[in-house]
């Protein structure tokens, strides 16, 4: 579609009310073009559409040396289309140190969830820019000047820091000479970004962002612009400001909780070269060799995201019999059936067949990213499961690797213990199951399985993945409020507040730390503010093990009544009963939700007899 058909198609839609389509033409369209000529008219007809279900707000605040403006639109043009609306306040020019130690400034003033600053190496380290003092006390020089403005931002709020690494110039001053000294101009940036990194790793919600490797990926000869930099003081070619976007919105992903936990992938020409049924075990194309490399890539790239903790699944129109034989015994396989927590190998619609999935693994189908060589099948999904993330695939598969490791909704910034063992949950799930199918009763099956959680504050060593719950926990979460984690930090040091996690173990598995209470004490009046739980233990009972110990703890620090909201979402109908069946009165209905309410002297909550509870300083018996 011509540039002008287009623009009138969208505003055709929008003018009769068709929301729906167009938002689809706004993403396909960036989707196929994510330019600065297109950012604009993007950004503005998003503004002017309702707010879409899921709808994530948030305010970023932009720190810079050099111009940033014509980035607003495009960085906004690409977080709707992840159904982020995004409110910008940029800094003044050159003035981010200012604005990072005045605790009055227009900055603390807009109370932003994310700061970015972003900084060049000509302008924190002009010697070192130019060439003219490499020394180790400069580098030293620009840490200690990182160090007190961190130190200074992060006493002040709360929100996440991203903070550039410097980049190295595109020709040392040097010439050839620069690699022969023991004090070089490139190792003096390098040696920056590693202090960079460790004064990052010192503080919560503080990371870098890998400049110099962004440049580098682009080709550094041609990154710039020298004309822009001289006339406007824009350091980046027209052609780069998308990609420098781009890489910001990877940021954003995990920062807005947009990410992906789960990817299902097609089989045929996806994983493999060929069709299973026609070619057969010997005629698909998956070697060292190409072309059946590119397909061997882009299975490595799989298991990376395995190890990032995001789960494997197929989703595949397929003979099963014939596709299991090639996943199970093919010399070029790298992935194995047991890779895969879900699979559906069948002749169903995908879309069906995703739904499938997101219920099996209990997860929602907009966590549930979609990989398919065949851009009818990704256009289907679109149109009959609109909810999940459908990745956009190249013609040419030897680029398939690539745009699976560009994707920003399989992003982190942090890896718990959890992630890492992710797969193995679900392994230890399936057991569970099989377990269940064998028992006569619900009962036997809770006490078979031998349960025991484990209460306790939130600690340094748990507060990321206490973190992370807040920000991905959808389904049983009673009033879905997300924290980061010096939020989380920040109120477990308020005397009236109390953060709690919860770990689960099981004869199957030790399920890690999957629930979050927060708890804050008004005169007699203890007020759950929070209560989330994983969707790996609901359904065990293991949520009235948990409101057990905080209807002990309430107790144990004098109060009289234990309430909490209820605030619906689409997402949480798993928890809306949760308090009315512990015995909770409907205390408050208002149009957010509903405020319940709990007597401590009248009412009490037992601890299921096939759960052992530990870690208040309460016996299981006054728990109960």
């Amino acid at each position: 579609m011509e540039t002008g058909d287009f623009r009138k198609a969208v505003d055709g839609a929008i003018e009769r009310g068709d929301e729906a389509a167009a938002a689809a033409m706004l993403a396909a369209a960036w989707e196929a073009e994510p330019s600065s000529a297109l950012a604009g008219f993007v950004a503005s007809r998003y503004a002017r559409l309702a707010p879409a279900p899921g709808l994530v707000k948030q305010r970023w605040a932009i720190l810079r040396s050099f111009t940033v403006e014509p980035l607003v639109p495009i960085l906004q043009a690409g977080a709707y289309t992840a159904n982020v609306r995004l409110e910008i306040h940029l800094g003044e020019f050159n003035a981010y140190v200012q604005e990072m130690l005045d605790g009055e400034s227009s900055l603390y003033r807009f109370a932003p969830d994310v700061v970015l600053l972003a900084v060049q190496t000509r302008d924190v380290a002009p010697e070192l820019w130019r060439g003219e003092d490499v020394s180790a006390e400069l580098v030293d020089g620009v840490l200690a000047r990182y160090a007190a403005w961190i130190a200074s931002f992060r006493s002040r709020c709360n929100a996440a820091l991203i903070v550039h690494g410097l980049e190295v110039p595109a020709s040392p001053a040097g010439g050839i000479l620069d690699a022969q000294r023991p004090e070089d101009q490139a190792g003096a940036v390098q040696r920056i970004n590693r202090g960079l990194r460790a004064l990052a790793a010192e503080h919560h919600g503080v990371y870098l962002l890998d400049y110099d490797g962004l440049v580098a990926r682009h080709g550094r000869a041609k990154w710039g612009d020298a004309r822009k930099w001289l006339t406007v003081r824009l350091p980046v070619a027209s052609e780069n400001l998308p990609r420098l976007a781009q890489e910001w919105l990877r940021y954003l992903h995990p920062l807005a909780g947009k990410v992906a936990k789960c990817v299902a992938v097609d089989l045929d020409n996806t994983l493999w070269g060929g069709v299973i049924g026609e070619d057969g075990m010997a005629g698909i194309r998956l070697s060292a060799e190409h072309p059946g490399a590119a397909f061997q890539e882009l299975q490595r790239a799989l298991l990376d995201l395995k190890r990032r903790g995001i789960l494997l699944a197929i989703c595949s129109k397929n003979n099963p019999a014939d596709a299991e034989e090639a996943l199970s015994g093919h010399p070029g396989m790298l992935l194995r059936p047991a890779d895969f927590a879900a699979t559906r190998i069948n002749w169903n619609q995908k879309a069906d067949n995703l739904r499938e999935i997101a219920a099996e693994l209990n997860i929602g189908l907009d966590s549930v990213a979609f990989l398919d060589d065949n851009p009818v099948e990704r256009q289907h999904v679109r149109e009959q499961a609109p909810e999940a993330i459908v990745v956009p695939l190249p013609e040419d598969p030897v680029r398939y690797a690539q745009a699976v490791r560009d994707c920003p909704w399989f992003e982190r910034l942090t890896l718990s213990e959890e992630d890492l063992k992710r797969g193995e949950y679900y392994a230890a799930q399936r057991e569970r199951a099989q377990l269940e199918r064998a028992v006569t009763s619900k009962e036997d099956f809770y006490r078979s399985l031998a349960q025991v959680a484990e209460i306790a504050p939130v600690n340094p060593q748990t507060l990321a993945r206490a973190a992370q719950l807040t920000q991905k926990t959808n389904q049983f979460n009673v009033t879905t409020r997300r924290y980061t984690e010096q939020q989380l930090a920040e109120l477990a040091a308020r005397g009236e507040y109390r953060v709690w996690s919860l770990r689960v173990t099981d004869r199957y598995a030790d399920n890690g730390l999957v629930a979050v209470a927060i708890t804050r004490m008004e005169g007699q009046v203890c007020e759950i503010e929070t209560l989330l739980m994983s969707c790996r233990v609901i359904g065990r009972t293991v949520e009235t093990a948990l409101l057990a110990a905080l209807v002990a703890q309430a107790r144990a620090q004098g109060a009289e009544v234990l309430r909490g909201w209820f605030l619906p979402t689409k997402k949480n109908a798993p928890a809306a009963d949760f308090y009315r069946t512990h015995g909770f009165q409907e205390a408050r209905q208002e149009a957010e939700g509903t405020l319940w309410s709990l007597d401590l002297a009248q009412s009490e909550i037992p601890v299921p007899e096939w759960i052992q509870l530990r870690g208040l300083p309460l016996t299981q018996a006054e728990a109960r």
